[in-house]
């Protein structure tokens, strides 16, 4: 069958009249292959589009880590923003867009990579693209060199605590203390192991390890900076993916907001917008989860001049901030997960807040809570998208609401 894509979905994939499904291509290519379902195996390309790279991976065909290698940056960005307007455009909405911000190659100082034992030895990686295999990455192009650093020391903590029957999730965070580890599936703890493990954290200058929710080495402090302050998160908390990332979505919420007297931070974490914004004004950060929250509140107590920094755990899902509570800020930053906060932000449409700062990684749930807001007289001014995850299909987004 040869086809012709029209179109990529939102898993990335090239979509032909059918629809049939072809991974790996781009629009406007004619894809020679044979067809099995709504699939294309085998596919080859006959006719490339002018937008197809060359991928900087030499891992890409066998990673499933990233879609989009094959793409040009320029389509990519240019796709990103066409995902988000087409979401806008669902709900009957527009909006200016401000210049897209990619994060660089080699920037992710973030990631979960998964891992068992072998007979030779270790198998650690991303998983193949829709698959259980684990795919080894050594010259990985997105990761942050300090975490291919720490293969080894990885690698030798799946060889103490892991098996030949059993994967391990290792997520590693980059910290200054040194890289920042929680093991998810290994096995039970014994004296023995504990001790292997520990002799590893100090061999391989890990910061913390964390094995099945339980710290059983602290090396030093696997802190972060956060505008002045320094934060040392609880094992496996939320933290953007990359620096450059996380200082594009800073900029876009400095830039929606203003100069501000007061704001409230909802959803704040462990302060990634509220430490940086206190610089400037008061905030009052909101968090359900009481461990992040500790953190947040000792970052601010041990940072000198910033201004007013005050923290409430609770659970915005299920007892927002009612539109009463919002009466003394001036501005709101709101940045929930994926699902979107559509109670929250129902009390934020019903309020008199005069801005609204909303940071998003999903335009389909942003673009139900945007229509809520500019239906109750809000003003969608300007989004900015931000490709903190390159070479995926992952958009993350920062919009401007305000009251005329």
């Amino acid at each position: 069958m040869i086809v012709t894509i029209d179109r990529l979905g939102h898993l990335g994939h090239g979509i032909a009249p059918g629809p049939i499904y072809v991974p790996g291509t781009l629009p406007g290519e004619v894809v020679e292959g044979t067809p099995e379902g709504d699939r294309l195996t085998d596919p080859k390309i006959v006719t490339p589009s002018v937008s197809r790279v060359k991928p900087p991976c030499r891992h890409a065909r066998a990673c499933g880590g990233c879609q989009l290698q094959h793409a040009s940056d320029a389509f990519v960005a240019g796709w990103k923003q066409e995902i988000v307007a087409n979401a806008l455009a669902g709900q009957g909405l527009s909006a200016e867009f401000l210049p897209l911000v990619t994060s660089p190659a080699r920037s992710r100082r973030r990631a979960t990579l998964s891992a068992r034992r072998t007979k030779s030895g270790v198998l650690m990686g991303f998983h193949a693209r829709a698959s259980d295999t684990i795919a080894e990455i050594p010259d990985c192009q997105l990761l942050h060199p300090g975490i291919l650093a720490a293969f080894p020391g990885l690698q030798a903590l799946v060889q103490a605590g892991g098996s030949r029957t059993m994967e391990l999730s290792l997520q590693v965070t980059l910290t200054r203390g040194g890289p920042d580890v929680v093991v998810t599936g290994g096995k039970p703890l014994d004296a023995t192991l504990r001790m292997d493990l520990a002799r590893l954290v100090e061999t391989h200058a890990f910061s913390r390890l964390t094995w099945d929710r339980e710290t059983v080495a602290l090396r030093d402090r696997p802190a972060l900076t956060m505008g002045a302050a320094t934060v040392v998160p609880p094992a496996g908390a939320f933290l953007q993916a990359t620096q450059e990332g996380e200082a594009a979505l800073l900029a876009a919420v400095r830039h929606a907001l203003g100069p501000q007297k007061r704001v409230v931070d909802l959803f704040s974490g462990v302060g990634t917008f509220t430490l940086p914004l206190a610089e400037a004004m008061e905030v009052h950060a909101v968090e359900g989860d009481a461990a992040m929250t500790k953190s947040l509140d000792l970052a601010a107590r041990n940072t000198p001049n910033l201004h007013r920094i005050s923290t409430e755990t609770r659970d915005l899902f299920r007892r927002p901030l009612e539109p009463d509570e919002l009466l003394t800020f001036s501005g709101a930053v709101i940045d929930p997960p994926r699902a979107g906060a559509e109670a929250q932000t129902a009390a934020l449409a019903a309020s008199k807040t005069p801005v609204i700062a909303a940071v998003s990684c999903n335009p389909v749930t942003f673009a139900r809570d945007a229509r809520t807001l500019t239906v109750a007289g809000y003003r969608l001014d300007s989004v900015q998208v931000v490709d903190q995850f390159r070479w995926s299909t992952h958009i993350e987004l920062v919009a401007r609401f305000s009251r005329p």
